[in-house]
């Protein structure tokens, strides 16, 4: 079972925070937050998002990319920036750890971490004529591909929902 492990790279906007963190609870990933961030960790709308999942999120905070790199000296980084030469599909294999780093909303990782890591940077394909996805919708994304190649490994597989749905 591969550990997924998702950076946000100074984020700013509470709600998007709140829904990756939703996600991490959902798919068992670990949530890894490198400040300064836009809001405080009691932000209404970032709990709001969230809803009462945060008993249940691993997540770590850290006071800088130094401090996060430090921490986190053998960690295997992918780099998801629209600035980035191939798409996440081209990943052929992922470790057994693996972190997905996502930079703020307003201007994604900076382009000093993309040039040193740039084998390790990829994009989620899009139209040319806009700028990006939603941040939590870009952090699914990337989490679901993991977990599929993983054969979703670790989830729930017994169809409860969807038998109490549809009997």
């Amino acid at each position: 079972m591969i550990k997924i492990n998702i950076v946000l790279h100074e984020p700013e906007i509470p709600q998007n925070t709140g829904n990756i963190a939703r996600t991490c609870a959902a798919t068992g990933a670990s949530l890894h937050i490198i400040k300064p961030m836009g809001f405080t960790i009691d932000d209404k709308k970032l709990k709001r998002a969230g809803l009462d999942y945060w008993d249940k999120l691993d997540i770590t905070y850290y006071d800088n990319t130094e401090d996060f790199y430090r921490k986190n000296p053998d960690a295997v980084i992918y780099y998801y920036s629209t600035k980035a030469p191939r798409a996440y599909t081209e990943i052929e294999s992922y470790p057994e750890s693996v972190y997905i780093m996502f930079g703020k909303e307003s201007k994604g990782i900076p382009e000093e971490i993309l040039k040193e890591n740039k084998d390790f940077c990829v994009r989620i394909p899009m139209r040319d004529t806009l700028r990006s996805l939603n941040l939590s919708n870009s952090v699914a994304i990337a989490v679901y591909e993991i977990l599929r190649r993983d054969s979703f490994e670790g989830l729930r597989e017994d169809g409860e929902l969807t038998k109490y749905v549809w009997n």
